[in-house]
Parts: C-alpha cells; structure tokens; sequence
C-alpha cells in the first residue's frame, strides 16, 4: 500500500453494538482501518461477522456505539453525497427509465437537465448500457438492473463508493461478467472503492487489498496474495479455500517462492481462466 497516498476512510477504535430490551449484541469491536485513495478495499468474512455493519457505518448509516470514522477529512455524521452506495437488493424507481434512474442524484441537486443528461448517458456507456436509455427496470435483466445502479452510483460522482454483495443475487455466469465489468469501470473511472463480499474468489478477483473478519474485528488485512497462503486460518473461520488459493499452496509445496510466482494479476489470470472453462 502506498503510504504516500491520501487517507481516504479512517476507522477509529469503532465499536457497534444494538440493544433491545433483552439483549446486547456486540457487532463490531475496536475496530481499526485506513484506506487509501483509490484503494479497491474487500471487507471478506462469514455471514454475521459484521461486514455490512461496518460498511454502514462507513456511509453514515449507522452511528458508531464508541469511536469515529473520517471520510475524505470529515467525520460521518449521517449520509453524504460524496459517499455513493450499491446495494445487494436492487433499489431502482421501477416508474423510472434507465436514464431518469441514473440522472435522478443529479435532478436532486438541480443540476439543469441537458447537463445532467449528457452526464448520465456517459456512464450509461461506461456500464454498457448503451441504447437502453429509454428502457424500464423490469425490461432488464437481473444484471442489467445492477449496471444501472451502478451507473447511478458513479454519476454523483462520490468520492468514495461502498458496495454490499452488489452481485450476491445474480447467477453464477451473470456475476462473473459483472465483476469483470466492475473491474473495467474502475480502472477507467478511479474510485476509493470499500466492496464486502463473503465469496472468497470475488474477493480475490476484485481487490487491491482483502480485510478479512470475524466477530466484528480483523483478523486478515493484506494483498490478495498474502491472505489467501494463510489457508489453515481462513479454514478455521469456515471459509472455502477456492482454487486460486490451491493452486499457490500446490506451487509452495513444490517449492516456488509463491512470492515471486502468485501475483494479484497472475490469481486473477488464473481465475479467469477457470471460469472460460466452466
């Protein structure tokens, strides 16, 4: 990671907890993280182990317990433009078209219509969505549907975009060609990006850097690489060590330096091979 770059999110000693008249939960605990700019941060982990809780907290969705997080050299205190959101569930106007959904942050803030237009139909084409301008959620595919909430996320043009198991509804090929195009898109369109997924390969094929959690804390924080030849521990969290990973342990064993041989552009060259075979 390059310590030269600008701190984008700063997590704080964050702690969450929910009460009820019954009970306490305790879902994230001290929790410490800095991402730079333009990092591609996955927060990884088992189901209820407070990723999506901490990804909240981040946009301002929820309020920390104890602690404090700054984004882009202010603390969250609520929501904020400048901090877009994808969600699992898709959460377009169904009375709205492709174009009215993507444009509609920028209607918001008054931005005159023929900017606004020529803004959104720029990331209508980055998501691949070109000529369906005029088309209605439900004459898109499950796929396509997401491509547009992402596109709507990127025309408010937020300085960070946190997404929540964004493919987690898709079919396993329609998933695939959605994390291949979220790669493109923010190779060209660079964005301090926070992505929590509980599949390992996505994980994997995606980030720049993996935060692997448990029970509300951090267990692994490190190059995709790095996390993923710490199989014994990601196994005792119950988490499925996927082929990539097998195939840097087979190499270890063989004994090649996985350092000089596992890359993040050779496990992503290895994935993608995989999944041409599928």
């Amino acid at each position: 990671m390059d310590e030269k770059r600008k701190t984008m999110i700063s997590c704080e000693s964050v702690d969450k907890t929910f009460t009820t008249k019954t009970t306490t939960n305790h879902v994230v605990n001290k929790f410490n993280l800095e991402v730079k700019e333009n990092e591609f941060v996955v927060l990884f982990g088992p189901g209820q182990c407070g990723k999506t809780t901490v990804l909240n907290l981040m946009a301002g969705l929820e309020t920390p317990t104890e602690g404090r997080i700054i984004v882009n050299d202010k603390e969250v205190k609520g929501p904020d433009p400048e901090r877009g959101f994808v969600y699992q569930t898709l959460a377009l106007f169904p009375w709205y078209t492709v174009m009215q959904n993507v444009e509609y942050g920028l209607r918001m803030k008054g931005i005159k219509k023929a900017e606004r237009r020529e803004k959104a139909k720029y990331y209508i084409d980055l998501v691949g969505l070109g000529g369906f301008e005029d088309s209605f959620p439900n004459q898109l595919s499950g796929g396509m549907q997401q491509r547009v909430g992402i596109a709507r996320a990127y025309c408010n043009e937020p300085v960070v975009l946190f997404m929540d198991e964004p493919f987690g509804h898709l079919d396993a090929q329609t998933r695939y060609l959605m994390q291949d195009e979220i790669v493109k898109i923010w190779e060209k369109e660079k964005r301090t990006v926070v992505f929590v997924t509980n599949n390992i390969e996505e994980a994997v094929f995606l980030a720049d850097r993996v935060v692997v959690l448990d029970g509300g804390e951090i267990r692994m924080d490190g190059a995709p690489e790095e996390v993923l030849v710490r199989a014994d521990e990601l196994r005792s969290l119950s988490l499925e060590v996927p082929f990539a990973c097998r195939l840097s342990l087979e190499l270890q064993a063989a004994g090649v330096p996985v350092s000089t041989c596992i890359t993040d552009d050779t496990l992503k060259e290895e994935l993608c091979a995989l999944r041409s075979k599928m």
